[in-house]
């Protein structure tokens, strides 16, 4: 269990965790890390940084497409330089895939996505190239989780 993730839940939280969503003890780790990294306030909850809404009639929903997008990219973008580079795209399907591909593989996956996510040739992939990219992806289905009562 050595990792930060597993240190912080306790073992019945884990194990209600896999009960109700499904997700592995790997998965669960994993997103509990990510998520206390995303939690710049050190508080259990997560916040739009110095992002303005477009809705004059309040904050866009949590759950909107935008987002999710927004969100999802930010997982990618390691550095938060707003630039996904080659390097953090192999780190996170590393953790993604764990060691069940080698290092050639992803490296060579990585170039592709770049590649054909690529638009104005920096060898990133910027919120602008992600969002196209994923234009026909029914995020709002695929980026949901229900929770089973």
């Amino acid at each position: 269990m050595g990792s930060r993730a597993s240190t912080l839940l306790r073992e019945e939280e884990l194990k209600e965790i896999k009960k109700k969503t499904g997700f592995s003890h790997s998965q669960i780790t994993r997103f509990y890390s990510r998520f206390t990294s995303l939690d710049k306030g050190q508080n259990g909850t997560l916040s739009r940084d110095n992002e303005k809404s477009k809705d004059v009639n309040g904050p866009e929903p949590l759950n909107s497409r935008s987002n999710k997008l927004r969100f999802a990219f930010r997982l990618y973008d390691l550095d938060k330089d707003d630039k996904i580079s080659r390097d953090e795209l192999v780190q996170v399907l590393r953790m993604m895939v764990g060691m069940n591909i080698s290092d050639e593989q992803l490296g060579s996956l990585a170039d592709r996505t770049i590649r054909e996510a690529d638009q104005d040739g920096d060898s990133g992939i910027s919120f602008t190239e992600f969002v196209k990219v994923l234009e026909k992806v029914d995020v709002e289905q695929k980026m949901s989780i229900q929770f089973l009562h």
